[in-house]
Formats: C-alpha cells, sequence, structure tokens
C-alpha cells in the first residue's frame, strides 16, 4: 500500500512539472512578468497556469477511468502511441522558437488575481495539451487498475505541487539572473527539455515493442 502511494506521488509529481516545463506562451509570458513585474505576479500567472493543468489532467484521468480495462489490454499500444506523441511534442519544442511567443503585455495596475487568471484562461484556451498528457499519464503507469480513489487524489495533489514547485524555481531563477537572461537561454531550455522528452519517449516505445515480442 505504502509503495502504491510512493509510486503515484513521484508519478504525479515529475507529470506536474514535465507539464508545465516547456516555455510555450504561458512560460514566456511568466519569464517576461518576472523580468518586467517582479517574481510574485509571475508566479501568481504560473498557479493559474498549475490550475488550468489540473483540470485537464482530472478530465483526462475520469474519461480514461472509464475505460480502465481497454487500458489495461492494450497498455503496450498506448504507450508505444503515447510515446510517439511525446517524441513529436519533444522534436516541436525543441526546434521552437521561445522568442515567436513573447508578446508585450499591458500589465499596469494589474493585481495577483489578474495575474492568476490570466495565466488559468492562457493555458486553458489550448486544449491540445490532453494528448500531452495522455501521453503522460501512459507513459508513467499513472492509472492502474488496483489504484483507489485515495490514490488518484493524492496522484493529483502530486501534480499540482509539481506544477507548484516548477513554477515557483523557474520565477526565484529569473528573478535571480535577470540580469543575465536572453533568447539564447530559452532556446538552451527548449532544447534541454526536448531532448528529455524524446529520450523518454525512445524508452517507452523501447518497453511497448518489447512487450510485444
Amino acid at each position: 500500500m505504502m509503495v502504491h502511494f510512493a509510486d503515484i506521488f513521484i508519478s504525479g509529481f515529475i507529470i506536474g512539472i514535465l507539464i508545465s516545463a516547456p516555455m510555450g506562451p504561458i512560460g514566456m509570458l511568466c519569464i517576461q512578468r518576472t523580468l518586467n513585474k517582479g517574481r510574485w505576479p509571475a508566479f501568481f500567472t504560473g498557479v493559474g497556469a498549475a490550475l488550468s493543468d489540473l483540470l485537464y489532467c482530472l478530465l483526462t484521468g475520469l474519461g480514461l477511468a472509464l475505460i480502465t480495462d481497454f487500458i489495461e489490454e492494450n497498455r503496450n499500444l498506448l504507450q508505444f502511441l503515447g510515446s510517439l506523441v511525446l517524441i513529436v511534442f519533444g522534436i516541436f519544442l525543441f526546434r521552437k522558437n521561445p522568442a515567436s511567443a513573447l508578446k508585450k503585455p499591458s500589465d499596469k495596475g494589474n493585481t495577483f488575481w489578474f495575474d492568476f487568471l490570466t495565466g488559468f484562461l492562457f493555458t486553458f484556451s489550448n486544449p491540445l495539451i490532453l494528448f500531452f498528457i495522455i501521453g503522460l499519464f501512459t507513459q508513467f503507469d499513472f492509472l492502474k487498475p488496483e489504484f483507489m480513489f485515495y490514490h488518484y487524489i493524492l496522484g493529483y495533489i502530486a501534480i499540482f505541487c509539481g506544477a507548484i514547485v516548477w513554477w515557483y524555481g523557474i520565477t526565484f531563477f529569473v528573478n535571480k539572473v535577470r540580469n543575465h537572461i536572453n533568447v539564447r537561454s530559452l532556446w538552451l531550455i527548449n532544447r534541454i527539455i526536448g531532448s528529455l522528452l524524446i529520450l523518454m519517449a525512445l524508452g517507452g516505445i523501447f518497453i511497448s515493442i518489447k512487450g510485444w515480442l
């Protein structure tokens, strides 16, 4: 039982970080707000994004939970397809120019609630993240028939915690190096994260093919 709790918490925590980590538009917005407004407005923007990601995770989990038997019977196929999704996303992230998402926001007089709301809406407006979440859920074997509802409660809390830790860390880091960060640094971050996703996906493909043999 304790192993299940530990496994789902660690998996959820890593999923939360990986969902938040790609330097897409919301990441660029948080970095820009850190540089222009300070750390905490950017952090609350990230909290809004984390809540949106959690909502999509809940929708994904509830949808997949209804077909748990199908997942169990087709685990290798789903892992293979989920790994392909991660590879495509990793390649896209590796090649993406982060400066293309950078726009000047009009933040005068904003409150933390406004930062939170814009982060939530900005992230929620991209439902394609569902495919990424499905890939991560499959990759980390997040849904298991033997898990009870309290396992999933812990797992979703862990996802939110992972996302919060990411946004806390990235805003802290950017605030510390605000005089040294540039687009080249963002390129490097994107390529590191993209490369990790690709390597992880290749590992998932290897495991799924091994399961078929």
